[in-house]
């Protein structure tokens, strides 16, 4: 048994638990923490974790229960743990299974519990009485069929989250098997992790499976989780993705690595909308509608195929229609992926409710250690306004500051610098003003990729970069998400979204792919305007990265200028 003394974990009674990274415990406390507890941050010394309710209903989910948790804080906590921290797991745990989902014999879809208290309660739950058909003897409640996503969303609202049994549609049959070679004559094969999660997700697909979210770093291989879990399913699939040039990565990737062939696999985009055993769809396309009264069109989608299973790639972004139009999907597999399930609206219970509960996270430095993901260094520039847009920042109404900050000239002369620097690197200068980068696009003569740009175009300047014809690329927010650029080591970003913390980790994931060269360290530079706002809100987007351990070395442009982050 280990000594005090090398016991890393200590837990508060206000549900935080603190855990320190420098002793031989640690990989495996911080593996048994992952289970059950949410990091808050990790940077280098001491991470901090938090039981929440939903984390340790995910827990609970995966079939982890209250004493198995008990278990893991005693076998590695420094001192005696608080004794509410033990009644608040164990009947937090509690709540979750008290009430189950599932399908009678006849086919109805009922709710039903051992506490006939609980069940009276629910029928005078306000939230609950409009998706409620009766209640035959107190211990049941039967709901209507197509309420099932928004019956669990409001009883994670209410606090007793319904354990789902209802099962699934087994959707029409495909055999989807993966190669061993791909198509470019690489050995291909699930990593460890990667079959982690698809075995935690599918779970050999049995009812506590089949419904879930897997949290990988960009750069890791989500879409090979997606590619082993269609494997394990063996089921057409509905593909949901950003935008159409990750829509066609997605098929390069089936095609490569899968035993599908490109005619089995449809696009439904803005440009093309076909049906197939696979099909692939844009947020965007399904997200479409005439008016803002008008119905979304393209919604029937969901039920024209027979899908055994749904992939939402990047679920942090999805869309709130597409979110209600889940909740009537609940008799389908579904599987979210995503590097971080931070949403700037706060709907992570949504995500739970209607997608599944979390199945499986590896932080971002682990898998950095173990050569998955690259190594970055991330730095931010200070830099100072010029006098003349120091007064005009000072009279704008605060709703134009933002914009000025951002837009200081003067990055434009720190990215003529980090350019020259980095001429032999695969460069990609990233911001959210068009006018900006067209000034920088003018200046450079680079290409430049923005909203307008068409699908073809951005192909094939994609294609020119990974190739090393094209070592400098200009890209605004289009290029936040599911864009693979494997060979990109360096990103300088001149302005982004206010405060957004999962903009940022993106915008790093963009370099994070692992390089030919294991020993190349990628760079990311943020330019952010001295004693504004755009530092103020520099400092909120960077909190996720630091709570996954990055560190940001804060220069000013002078140091830059003499070299000082090339250490």
């Amino acid at each position: 048994m280990a000594s005090l003394d090398t016991k890393p974990v200590i837990i508060q009674s206000d549900r935080s638990i603190l855990l320190e990274t420098d002793g031989p415990a640690f990989e495996d406390a911080r593996d048994c923490l992952a289970g059950f507890a949410e990091l808050v941050k990790s940077p280098e010394h001491i991470h901090t974790y938090r039981l929440t309710a939903l984390s340790l209903w995910n827990a609970a989910a995966t079939g982890m229960t209250a004493a198995e948790i008990i278990a893991g804080l005693e076998k590695h906590s420094k001192y005696e743990i608080p004794q509410n921290i033990y009644t608040e797991v164990r009947d937090t745990v509690a709540r979750y299974g008290r009430l189950k989902l599932y399908r009678s014999v006849d086919g109805r879809l009922v709710i039903e519990s051992e506490d006939t208290m609980l069940i009276i309660e629910l029928l005078h739950q306000k939230l609950l009485q409009p998706y409620i058909m009766g209640s035959p003897d107190g211990k049941r409640i039967f709901i209507k069929p197509e309420e099932r996503g928004n019956v669990k969303c409001a009883m994670v609202k209410i606090g007793f989250p319904v354990e789902d049994l209802a099962g699934y549609v087994a959707g029409a049959p495909l055999d989807v098997g993966l190669r061993e070679t791909t198509l470019s004559g690489r050995a291909f094969g699930l990593r460890k992790y990667q079959q982690e999660s698809v075995d935690a997700f599918y779970a050999s697909g049995s009812n506590r499976g089949g419904s879930g979210v897997v949290v990988l770093p960009c750069g890791a291989g989500k879409t090979v989780v997606a590619i082993g879990a269609m494997a394990a399913a063996k089921t057409e699939t509905l593909i949901l993705t950003t935008n159409t040039v990750a829509l066609r990565q997605w098929k390069n990737e089936l095609v490569d690595k899968t035993t599908l062939r490109a005619d089995e696999i449809g696009e439904y985009s803005g440009d093309t909308k076909t049906i197939l055993p696979v099909t692939i769809a844009t947020y965007q396309v399904l997200t479409y509608r005439k008016t803002k009264d008008s119905p979304f069109i393209h919604f029937s989608i969901f039920d024209e195929g027979n899908w055994g299973l749904i992939v939402y790639d990047e679920v942090h972004l999805l869309p709130a229609p597409v979110f209600r139009a889940t909740a009537s999907l609940q008799a389908r597999r579904r599987l979210g992926l995503t590097a971080t399930l931070v949403r700037e609206d706060a709907r992570e219970e949504d995500v739970f409710s209607l997608i599944g509960p979390k199945k499986y996270d590896v932080p971002w430095k682990v898998l950095e250690r173990q050569g998955w993901i690259a190594q970055a260094l991330c730095t931010e520039v200070r830099v100072r306004l010029p006098e003349d847009c120091r007064y005009q920042y000072a009279v704008a109404p605060k709703r134009n500051k933002f914009r000025i900050a951002s837009t200081n000239p003067s990055k434009l002369r720190l990215c003529e610098l980090l350019v020259n620097r980095h001429k032999d690197d695969n460069v990609l200068i990233i911001g959210q003003f068009l006018d900006q980068l067209k000034v920088l696009q003018k200046h450079f003569k680079a290409p430049i990729i923005t909203g307008s740009t068409p699908v073809r175009e951005r192909e094939t300047l994609y294609k020119a970069f990974r190739t090393g014809e094209i070592k400098l690329l200009i890209v605004s927010k289009v290029a936040n998400f599911a864009i693979d650029l494997p060979d990109a080591n360096v990103a300088i970003q001149v302005s982004g979204t206010f405060g957004s913390r999962q903009e940022e980790a993106q915008r790093l994931g963009r370099i994070l792919r692992p390089k030919a060269d294991a020993n190349t360290i990628a760079r990311f530079y943020s330019l952010v305007t001295r004693d504004t706002c755009d530092q103020d809100y520099g400092v909120k987007r960077q909190l996720f990265l630091t709570e996954q351990g990055y560190r940001y070395e804060i220069i000013g442009e002078d140091e830059l200028y003499n070299g000082g982050s090339d250490e």
